[in-house]
């Protein structure tokens, strides 16, 4: 079989990381080890390995050809239709692109149940960023929203992402997505809030479901992800959400001081909370040093120093 023409999809421009090229290494089938509620693609039983895949050398090549059309690829995203680290031949894939890709940077979306074993582990540390999905905490929850394939163990989980963090020279990225009824009660979020300050990410993306999902489930709202990201405290939350509410509003440099030393806030935090005052009085504190910005893998955040 040949799967050249459907390993690549985009370039298409991503907000936080430039330009991004997709790499599918499941083109031709679902093959994931989840069968998330929330999923975009169509229902599937759950698997383990997968048996439908295109060769390294076929990635690289479809890769190689892509790039000498499109040179300014600002990243490289390992991806599947279904779960890309059940892929066999991972490591030997990643080695392969980061002798061919220059000044670009890779990443991989991830749900992130693999990373307890040790080739997987292994792997992943030779990524700019890895991305991986935490939408529960206690197993009821993780068994029913994300309909996992059996075996497959949270805390373990949890566990090698503490040590990945440890490990890792390059970004760490979290993302839970919340659905209602299901991930989004205080005692889950309060298990997250605690089990991501254990992990320390770099950064945390929340969102909820805005495309047609698998099963019959429905968003949260924008309320119940600010709640969130407020709980979050002292961690680098980015809230993904469409059509976001602006709701601007003054605030002095003390009380802006207050604002972010309970949670550092993105560029598009600022563009939809502060007015014009509260802008410039930002950019003094800045200037006076006592405000800095980090970036983390493509997104900007405002700490209190």
């Amino acid at each position: 079989m040949s799967y050249s023409n459907s390993i690549i999809f985009g370039p298409v421009p991503s907000r936080r990381f430039g330009i991004s090229l997709g790499v599918d290494l499941s083109p031709s089938s679902k093959q994931c080890n989840f069968d998330c509620l929330y999923c975009e693609l169509e229902k599937a039983k759950t698997v383990d390995t997968m048996t439908t895949y295109p060769s390294v050398l076929e990635v690289i090549t479809a890769i190689k050809e892509s790039m000498q059309k499109h040179p300014k690829i600002d990243v490289i995203t390992i991806t599947a239709n279904g779960e890309p680290t059940l892929y066999p031949k991972l490591s030997e894939l990643i080695d392969e692109i980061n002798k061919i890709k220059g000044d670009t940077k890779t990443m991989i979306l991830s749900n992130g149940s693999t990373i307890y074993q040790k080739e997987v582990f292994d792997a992943l540390l030779k990524l700019d960023t890895v991305k991986l999905s935490l939408d529960c905490v206690s197993e009821k929850c993780f068994k029913k929203l994300d309909r996992i394939h059996e075996g497959i163990d949270i805390e373990k989980m949890i566990e090698s992402m503490v040590e990945f963090r440890k490990q890792t020279k390059n970004k760490f990225v979290l993302e839970i997505l919340f659905v209602k009824t299901l991930n989004d009660k205080d005692e889950e979020i309060n298990l997250l809030y605690n089990t991501v300050k254990k992990i320390n990410p770099h950064r945390v993306d929340i969102g909820t479901i805005d495309r047609p999902p698998a099963y019959d489930v429905k968003p949260v709202s924008f309320e119940t992800l600010e709640k969130v990201a407020n709980t979050f405290e002292g961690v680098n939350v980015n809230i993904a959400y469409k059509n976001r509410p602006k709701q601007t509003n003054s605030f002095s440099e003390e009380e802006i001081k207050s604002l972010l030393i309970r949670r550092p806030l993105t560029q598009e935090d600022i563009d939809n909370m502060f007015d014009e005052n509260a802008k410039i009085s930002l950019s003094n504190l800045l200037k006076n040093g006592e405000v800095k910005v980090v970036d983390s893998s493509g997104i900007k955040f405002y700490r209190k120093l």
